[in-house]
């Protein structure tokens, strides 16, 4: 292997979704490891927080599926790779997947892709896009939902030289901590977002999308209000349009219909989600199509908040079902309703240990530094 291991991590933006927080974390780890860390990106709001003295960033327009774009960034990395001799190349997104392919074919490198989505395909050329996401050298699923994807749906693109495994994705654990939250914060953002304290906050994060369930969220809550007028909500719709502005408003329009309008606050951004969470009495994942992971359900139950979420997807391996969370039938809004419902009656000692047991699960198995050194042992592989 060679005395020192250099990784450029090639990805669109650095926003601040499950795959971007899974490279800035692992970027960072490396350096600890006395490794080269190298990222690719055209930008994000999570480049303000890298460490430029540890992590090497680089500008390219890594976004663009425009295949003249693909072509030159192709040559830009690797023209990167020669100039940094880097020696592992990890694309995280189909498109610089592309310009990855041939600049390590060029270079001669070793080429590592992590199929972070389920990436919808309705033609044979469509899926054929999406199959660069296993011609590497090394294929990681972030779960054993994703890892049986790729089989049933790629197998006659995968080649038995090349390793396909699961490493599940994981989370900060020191910045998911409910005890690292201050009362004093607590209040700051309650009194911010004029939050009625009397009131549970059920909460509801996620970019706005029709495959994130807010419709049906909504749905439910009317329903669950309707069948428990006694029990008093606030629900935060936590998330930005990213210039769906015509789904927001419909969303809007359907809140005015249920004449829910004082029970639901809609939230564009807020940075500081372990606070959101500190402040939640339920946290909501509604997805009505499979979550590859589900960031949501492993981040509450890291903040120790009950966790209600679909039945399909990512959930089904992250949520210990009537333990650490609560599975619903994905779509149903009755289903979610009735969760909803059981939630609200629990005890505070059924709670307390339910968020207890959720902290554990976490630990256990979804931990940032077990992804990053599996994912950086599995480096070291390739090299020797």
């Amino acid at each position: 292997m060679p005395s020192k291991l250099k990784v450029l991590q090639v990805i669109p933006k650095l926003g601040h979704g499950g795959a971007e927080i899974g490279c800035y974390d692992l970027a960072h780890y490396l350096t600890e490891q006395n490794c080269s860390s190298f990222i690719v990106t055209s930008g994000g709001a999570l480049i303000k927080y890298i460490n430029r003295k540890k992590v090497k960033l680089i500008r390219l327009p890594v976004q663009s599926k425009n295949p003249i774009l693909i072509l030159f960034n192709a040559l830009i990395l690797s023209i990167i790779i020669l100039i940094f001799n880097i020696n592992i190349v990890h694309a995280r997104s189909r498109a610089p997947a592309w310009s990855c392919l041939i600049a390590t074919k060029l270079t001669r490198r070793k080429f590592v892709t992590t199929f972070h989505g389920t990436y919808n395909f309705n033609s044979s050329l469509k899926k054929y896009y999406n199959s660069v996401m296993v011609k590497s050298d090394l294929i990681i699923a972030g779960t054993n939902f994703i890892f049986s994807h790729i089989k049933d749906n790629y197998s006659q693109y995968l080649n038995s030289e090349k390793k396909l495994l699961s490493i599940f994705r994981g989370i900060n654990l020191e910045y998911f901590d409910p005890k690292k939250i201050k009362l004093s914060d607590e209040i700051k953002l309650i009194d911010k977002w004029k939050l009625d304290k009397n009131k549970k906050i059920i909460l509801l994060p996620g970019r706005l999308t029709t495959w994130k369930g807010q419709e049906m969220f909504i749905e439910s809550l009317n329903i669950f209000k309707n069948n428990n007028p006694d029990k008093k909500f606030t629900a935060i719709i936590l998330g930005s349009d990213q210039g769906r502005t015509i789904y927001k408003k419909k969303l809007q329009r359907l809140v005015e219909q249920h004449r829910l309008i004082n029970d639901i606050l809609f939230i564009d951004h807020f940075e500081i989600m372990p606070l959101v969470y500190k402040i939640s009495y339920i946290v909501v994942s509604c997805s009505i199509e499979p979550e590859t992971f589900g960031r949501v359900s492993v981040e509450a139950q890291s903040m120790e908040k009950p966790i209600i979420a679909s039945n399909i997807g990512g959930s089904n391996e992250t949520i210990i079902d009537n333990k650490t969370g609560f599975l619903f039938s994905a779509g149903d809004a009755n289903s979610l309703s009735q969760k909803l419902t059981h939630v609200f009656d629990l005890d505070e000692t059924t709670l307390k240990s339910m968020g207890s047991e959720g902290r554990k699960n976490i630990i256990n198995k979804f931990n940032v530094e077990k992804m990053c050194l599996s994912t950086y042992s599995e480096y070291k592989k390739l090299l020797t």
